[in-house]
């Protein structure tokens, strides 16, 4: 009997903390999210003084040109709660690849513009992280990274003899069948936020598929999409596709503002 009361406890205290930290995300899906703003901010920075720390920086043209398009796509951030700065680094590397953290930090690698081959491919791509910010997600990675290792925990606690195998197992269970699909719905999240706040911009987004056609011709062997965090590249296509109507009036509304960036000039 006092076996089961201390499971019932447990997971009734797990189940809290769940309810405790729900928000929804601008999508309108429910979020894990426990930390606070500032303490996700500070988690940013120091991610990012690692980066700078770790990576030689880029100047010159080639900053002159993420910039522009990094500060086009920015300048459209309306969110209450988003960072009021945005912080730059353009690093030395062959990697294509791109982030945003918390507090408002962005990171470009050189390498990402040998794969986005304008500055509306590359706004598709800083649209997507700059979304992921704007959506929270990092919120939602540490919250539930963290409430699932205390469930774990629990587990190990309450279920006595031949509890770690138990834990082994959900741990499993918690790779392949909770976290990665969840992550998943973050990327997709961002793409399909951050095909708005492209065009939004004043970036065609229809670029954003020439992007992942060329993300999918460089990226050479990839696993099962069930084993990815990340969607499948004609998965993403296909999603991008299905908002691309709504994404070319907002596109056109930006146009007739006289939202038209020409960071191409600084293109080196």
């Amino acid at each position: 009997m006092r076996h089961t009361t201390w499971k019932h406890a447990a997971l009734g205290c797990l189940v809290v903390m769940g309810l405790a930290g729900c928000t929804t995300s601008p999508l309108g899906r429910s979020q894990l999210s426990l930390f606070s703003a500032d303490k996700l901010d500070q988690m940013g920075q120091q991610s990012f003084e690692t980066y700078q720390k770790k990576l030689p920086e880029v100047q010159g043209r080639t900053r002159q040109y993420v910039e522009c398009v990094a500060d086009a796509i920015t300048e459209q951030v309306n969110s209450k709660d988003a960072p009021k700065k945005w912080n730059l680094a353009v690093f030395k590397s062959d990697q294509a690849n791109a982030f945003a953290l918390p507090g408002g930090y962005i990171g470009v690698y050189s390498g990402l513009l040998n794969v986005a081959e304008n500055q509306d491919q590359l706004a598709a791509v800083l649209g997507h992280e700059v979304s992921h910010v704007l959506a929270h997600h990092a919120n939602e990675r540490v919250s539930t990274q963290s409430i699932t290792q205390s469930g774990l925990s629990v587990v190990q606690a309450v279920a006595g003899q031949g509890g770690e195998q138990l834990a082994t197992l959900l741990g499993a269970g918690a790779q392949y069948g909770v976290l990665l699909p969840f992550s998943r719905k973050q990327e997709s999240e961002a793409d399909l936020l951050g095909l708005d706040l492209m065009a939004k911009a004043g970036f065609n987004p229809q670029a954003s598929i020439a992007l992942w056609n060329n993300m999918k011709a460089s990226g050479g062997q990839q696993p099962p999409e069930w084993m990815s965090t990340h969607p499948g590249n004609d998965h993403r296509i296909q999603d991008l596709q299905g908002r691309m109507a709504s994404a070319q009036a907002l596109y056109q509304q930006a146009k007739k503002a006289g939202r038209t960036p020409n960071c191409n000039r600084f293109r080196p």
